[in-house]
């Protein structure tokens, strides 16, 4: 968010209160014609702490499906990067009294990186391991921050490792050192992984298998004005009827039929 956003929410606090700060800083992550009654002053704050890449409308989405969770099967989110939408969920899981466990994975590796080893762009200091580990521990730092009440499990893996372990019920240790039994099925699953095609794909598949009937799907970047691979995944899935889209907020979301 650039500096002008920042000091047009504080003029708006300074008028409005939080009401305006919120109003101001929330923008981006509200759907248009979206009730405001979903984004709290709260959340605002997260927000403004937490970086991420946290789509417009993708919190809508959310708090959509965390109210209408179909059974108390876990929440599914592929790729954590810094924390920002595990700890939005948590918090909504928290407002809307749901027990669900959320259970997020991610090797914190990046489609089009620099290899292990090599320096990040051309800083004179950072090594693309070093922005590895800041990531990871800036996700494990953020959650434990904000979500202390009820960390969400994290497994330090890619999807394909994650759903594989899924398939077999086992059982992982996560970023936090606590043990998690993977399997069976899910409530809900946000697709922010790899965006290439193969990957969103074989993300979509996998959580397809897992996801209960009633159960909601969202796809990050998405959007019918994007060109990541994950919008075309999201385009075959509304075509082939067995989920009911919901919206474009802009990201495709559904519901399992």
């Amino acid at each position: 968010m650039g500096l002008s956003s920042i000091g047009n929410g504080l003029r708006l606090y300074r008028a409005e209160g939080m009401r305006g700060f919120a109003r101001a800083l929330g923008a981006k992550i509200r759907g248009e014609g979206s009730p405001d009654d979903f984004w709290t002053p709260y959340l605002t704050w997260v927000s403004f702490a937490v970086p991420g890449g946290l789509a417009r409308g993708n919190a809508w989405c959310m708090d959509y499906a965390i109210r209408r969770l179909p059974s108390d099967a876990p929440i599914l989110e592929i790729g954590s990067s810094c924390g920002l939408s595990a700890n939005v969920m948590t918090y909504m899981k928290h407002r809307h009294g749901v027990t669900a466990k959320l259970i997020t994975c991610d090797p914190w590796t990046f489609e089009g990186g620099p290899e292990v080893g090599e320096m990040l762009g051309d800083s004179p200091s950072v090594r693309s391991a070093d922005y590895r580990d800041f990531m990871r521990d800036s996700y494990v730092r953020n959650t434990r921050f904000f979500s202390g009440h009820d960390l969400p499990f994290t497994v330090e893996t890619t999807s394909d490792d994650f759903f594989e372990a899924w398939r077999a019920g086992e059982t992982r240790t996560d970023v936090f050192d606590r043990e998690v039994e993977l399997g069976g099925d899910a409530s809900f699953c946000y697709i922010d992984g790899n965006h290439t095609y193969d990957f969103a794909r074989r993300d979509f598949e996998n959580c397809d298998a897992a996801l209960v009937p009633g159960g909601f799907l969202l796809f990050d970047d998405s959007g019918d004005d994007t060109d990541w691979g994950s919008r075309d995944v999201a385009r075959e899935v509304a075509a082939d009827g067995r989920y009911e889209l919901i919206t474009k907020n802009p990201n495709y979301f559904f519901r399992k039929r």
